[in-house]
């Protein structure tokens, strides 16, 4: 058989299973919030066209609004301003392969259980190649912390000085975008960088050498308890809108059953 044969074969018996790691888009899920003097990510807003009734007897259908980055979404490199001149930078000129790829669950849950200002370092991920074996090239890396069981105003985590939640340190991108090669990042907060993240050098780090290299970033996502640290392959296929700096999507992880 061929491998795309052996592949549905796979997912029809249950020996392959496909994880969603998704969030539902509803008016109430948080979007990101900037400083007032800068424009603001509008969140997801659905209107009933028709339902069965007068203004269309046999369909229901809704328009919906949001911004390219509400709910679980991607991050072409035209969203950023170090990414702003390259080539195939937006969602709709990326090459269909590049959204499918291998994925590493890298298990920061403990330290941000202890500290909701967490950074992941270059020695963190170099403790985890020590237990699970050096990142592939052109893998997603996902930085597990369950902050996607958090909802309201506890996933923001707003105070006085702006939202507190971890993420990665410029450091531990450069590393692996520059030293393993990856495809791209993800994160279960609501940005690729840790919510403190604008008072560090450079600003967004995360957001700032990802799309300056041309990969590509994945926020809000859920489920990555249900992940191994190694083994699964990740499909993230953004909608294809002209010129898009991102969009919200489907994330699925395809897992071998144990």
């Amino acid at each position: 058989m061929s491998i795309l044969t052996q592949l549905a074969g796979a997912l029809s018996s249950g020996s392959v299973q496909v994880i969603d790691l998704t969030h539902t888009l509803d008016p109430d899920f948080p979007v990101i919030i900037l400083p007032p003097e800068f424009g603001q990510c509008a969140r997801f807003r659905m209107e009933e066209i028709s339902a069965y009734d007068h203004r269309g007897p046999a369909w229901k259908w809704h328009n919906i609004s949001m911004s390219e980055h509400t709910g679980t979404h991607f991050d072409a490199p035209s969203h950023w301003i170090s990414g702003r001149d390259l080539p195939s930078n937006s969602v709709d000129a990326i090459k269909p392969a590049d959204f499918i790829g291998p994925v590493v669950v890298l298990d920061c849950v403990e330290a941000t259980e202890n500290d909701e200002d967490f950074e992941l370092s270059r020695a963190d991920i170099e403790e985890w190649e020590k237990a699970h074996g050096k990142i592939p090239e052109h893998s997603w890396v996902l930085m597990r912390t369950d902050w996607s069981k958090r909802s309201g105003a506890e996933y923001l985590n707003m105070r006085e000085d702006g939202p507190h939640s971890p993420g990665p340190s410029a450091e531990a991108i450069r590393f692996l975008i520059d030293e393993r090669g990856i495809r791209g990042f993800g994160t279960e907060t609501v940005g690729t960088d840790g919510g403190q993240a604008a008072h560090a050098t450079p600003p967004y780090p995360a957001h700032y050498f990802l799309h300056g290299a041309g990969r590509y970033g994945l926020q809000c996502l859920a489920n990555l308890d249900k992940l191994p640290a190694t083994g699964a392959v990740l499909f993230a296929a953004p909608l294809k809108i002209k010129d898009g700096t991102g969009s919200p999507l489907r994330v699925l992880a395809m897992v071998e059953s144990a």
